[in-house]
């Protein structure tokens, strides 16, 4: 479903269409001297906005699809990281070794003995003679981003990988394919920053011809506006035909 925003830009191309046909319809009366005002010059912007929305709709599916791939992607890494730890905690590799790696796998859990570290905040106050305020502040060290995760995910691989009683017979916990997987995490967390730049550029395309101020569709619109309520009136049958017209900027 198209979100609120989205139906919004979509109804001002709408009615900026429905503008300009009554501007067709004004046959040589309609006459401006200010060169974004012109027939031509609306029909090219009625063009370019339709395509630029179209362009953000397009970079915005793509952008969701990356982010859903990712998601499933990184769906079982909490699961994998967990059996990895297991197999390795099976085998003679030292307490050090496997307690780094469960270390490790806290942060990607997003979890650990002790999930949250308290930090003093001395704030200094102007006036002299006067004791500072003590404020004790609960700060997360759950490393949950993507990027995180694969951070810490490459680091449990090289714990077992350098380990040589790590040997697993089950064919995903081997570090060949520990290593596939982690270059897949990070194929599909890149493309989501790829296609979310995409989209970003494409809203900011779209927004400047949509509402850029004097330049964009919505001032033009209302520009037209104004110029057939000075040929013909503002009582007149023409300005009543588009007077209603609505136009609205969008936040997004």
């Amino acid at each position: 479903m198209a979100s609120t925003s989205e139906t919004g830009h979509s109804k001002n191309v709408s009615n900026f269409d429905e503008l300009v046909s009554f501007v067709v319809g004004y046959g040589t009366s309609y006459n401006p001297s200010k060169a974004s005002l012109k027939l031509t010059a609306l029909q090219t912007l009625s063009t370019n906005a339709k395509s630029e929305l179209l362009a953000a709709k397009v970079a915005e599916t793509a952008r969701n699809n990356a982010a859903n791939s990712r998601e499933i992607a990184f769906k079982s890494l909490k699961k994998l990281s967990t059996r990895i730890i297991n197999a390795l905690d099976s085998t003679d590799a030292t307490k050090q070794t496997v307690a780094d790696a469960i270390t490790v796998n806290h942060k990607i859990q997003g979890s650990r003995a002790n999930t949250k570290k308290t930090v003093v905040d001395t704030q200094i106050e102007s006036e002299p003679n006067v004791t500072p305020t003590i404020e004790h502040k609960q700060i997360s060290v759950s490393q949950q981003s993507f990027d995180s995760l694969i951070d810490n995910f490459s680091k449990l691989i090289q714990i077992v990988s350098t380990e040589t009683l790590y040997a697993p017979n089950e064919a995903d916990l081997k570090a060949t394919a520990l290593n596939t997987l982690l270059s897949n995490l990070k194929t599909a967390n890149a493309l989501v920053v790829s296609t979310t730049t995409t989209y970003s550029n494409a809203i900011l395309t779209r927004n400047n011809t949509f509402y850029q101020t004097s330049t964009g569709l919505i001032d033009i619109a209302l520009d037209v506006k104004k110029y057939v309520k000075s040929v013909f009136g503002a009582t007149s049958p023409q300005y009543k035909q588009i007077s209603n017209i609505q136009f609205r900027k969008s936040k997004i």
